[in-house]
């Protein structure tokens, strides 16, 4: 008999993946699409079921890895990271000529001209930075799908998603049938979905023919090719909710499904995937979740409680990986516009869990760890009566937290000048209860 509290993985998974596409600068459902077509692929090429069910998982959590680079890649491009991902998806990288219109289009976008060609020349000296970005990517990706517990051929074929069939791509530079045939699918598909929501079905074909022997495999790019005909499959990757079109495609007699204790590890997987976009926020979201549990214990949470509670504080900040680094690492006053990008980000959390339907009731206690006593708070600007006893008690960790740690405006500051701090902030703020719990917690 199936456990009440079990559901599929892949719901799971593929709820979250919109996360991981917003943090590549691509359109949400990129890795959905992605996973449909690379499913097609496999099909076509007749994959045993057990192979399929690791490409499953490859597909939608190829890009587990894409925060751990966001921070480098601003800085070194001095440029917004999620604008230069998008352009690089679409850049034939390989090709020496294609790289460098790449860098010159992106680096320090919108600078004056003095100031971009000081930046192209930049990358002249520090030399093959290509190779340490998607390295940098590829090895975090795998070991976080290790952490996830998913099939070693699923973290290898994640660690090579960048490798070319001519020995041309990141990060060791294998070539044909050394590269996993799982990483040479999901490398085709990716490529595949980008170019299909930027230029159309054809545009992508025709990449995907023109890279057959240099990037992909062509007999994967052959099995594609039969897609070419049939309308009613790219007609199905347009549609706005593939839910039921990818719990469809999984090997159904391999099914995975995630009982409370893999949603935990899920959970604190994806912190490590949030927490990893900024130097600032690394240990953020565990940071979080550990003074919630410590303020909520005083209160009087149960295990049940507990439980949810520490889920949506490694969670809360999923919606920030949609936020360029250039704003989060910005050293001085953000910009108005700036800030209302920022002011944005629970929103975006919110939005992502809700389509997870054992997260769907922590979208909104998520989504509100910047929401105020009085109203003042962002993004709904709701007051306190509206705000569960959770929301209040992740308000206030987060603040805790935030205080704590070093910021790119100023140094992490001292316990008692945290407290000193948040006292002055309860009330219109911050919750008192919530806050004497924290404090209390922090005390003993």
């Amino acid at each position: 008999m199936e456990d009440a509290h079990e559901i599929p993985l892949s719901e799971v998974i593929s709820a979250l993946s919109y996360a991981l596409d917003i943090t590549e600068g691509q359109p949400e459902g990129h890795a959905v699409r992605s996973c449909l077509i690379g499913m097609r692929v496999a099909h076509e090429i007749g994959l045993g079921a057990e192979d399929r069910s690791h490409l499953f998982y490859t597909l939608l959590l190829k890009d587990l890895g894409c925060s751990s680079n966001a921070a480098r890649t601003c800085a070194l491009f001095g440029a917004d990271d999620l604008q230069v991902k998008r352009s690089w998806k679409t850049t034939d990288w390989s090709s020496g000529w294609e790289s460098f219109l790449h860098v010159a289009r992106n680096a320090e976008a919108g600078g004056s001209p003095l100031a971009r060609a000081r930046r192209v020349l930049s990358f002249a000296v520090a030399g093959e930075v290509g190779t340490e970005l998607v390295q940098t990517r590829c090895e975090r990706g795998a070991d976080i799908a290790r952490m996830l517990e998913l099939a070693e051929p699923t973290a290898a074929a994640i660690r090579a998603l960048d490798e070319h069939w001519d020995g041309s791509g990141k990060p060791d530079g294998v070539r044909g049938d050394a590269i996993p045939l799982l990483a040479r699918i999901a490398s085709l598909a990716q490529t595949t979905d980008v170019f299909f929501t930027a230029y159309g079905r054809e545009a992508a074909l025709d990449t995907a023919t023109e890279r057959a022997g240099r990037w992909f495999d062509p007999e994967l790019v052959r099995a594609l090719e039969t897609t070419r005909t049939d309308g009613a499959f790219w007609e199905l990757l347009q549609q706005p909710d593939l839910r039921a079109a990818v719990a469809a495609v999984e090997p159904a007699d391999r099914a995975l499904v995630a009982d409370d204790d893999r949603l935990d590890l899920i959970a604190a997987a994806f912190a490590r995937v949030i927490d990893a976009k900024s130097p600032y926020t690394y240990h953020h979201s565990e940071g979080v979740a550990e003074y919630a549990a410590a303020a909520a214990r005083v209160l009087g949470f149960g295990a049940g409680e507990l439980r949810e509670l520490n889920r949506a504080a490694l969670l809360h900040d999923i919606g920030k990986l949609g936020v360029s680094n250039r704003i989060l690492n910005k050293p001085g006053k953000l910009t108005d516009a700036e800030m209302e990008t920022v002011r944005r980000h629970p929103e975006y959390t919110e939005r992502i869990l809700a389509r997870v339907a054992r997260f769907r009731h922590l979208a909104g206690v998520a989504g509100a760890h910047h929401e105020r006593m009085d109203g003042a708070g962002y993004h709904r600007g709701v007051p306190a009566g509206t705000l569960p006893a959770a929301a209040r008690v992740l308000a206030v960790a987060d603040v805790c937290e935030a205080l704590s740690a070093e910021r790119p405006y100023r140094a992490a500051l001292p316990r008692e000048r945290v407290l000193e701090i948040m006292r002055g902030m309860v009330g219109p703020g911050l919750c008192p209860e919530s806050f004497a719990a924290l404090e209390t917690a922090l005390r003993q």
